[in-house]
């Protein structure tokens, strides 16, 4: 997939904490544990689980989470 986000971390998921509308995950990478605020919807739409391993990109205004 190709992104014009420069800071990015692959890693794997370790941990999801689903809301109702916003859910949490937690991701393991080679800086540490990186956790991300996304949308309930975005969770179930990518079928994001633990063990997945995704990149996190991080913005100086947001973070966002793809899934490999």
């Amino acid at each position: 997939m190709k992104s014009s986000i420069r800071n990015k971390l692959a890693g794997k998921i370790v941990d999801i904490i689903a809301g109702e509308a916003m859910s949490e995950i937690d991701v393991k990478t080679k800086a540490g544990i990186i956790s991300a605020a996304i949308t309930t919807r975005s969770l179930k739409e990518l079928a994001l689980k633990k063990g997945d391993k995704v990149t996190v990109g991080m913005k100086s205004t947001a973070v966002f989470v793809e899934k490999e």
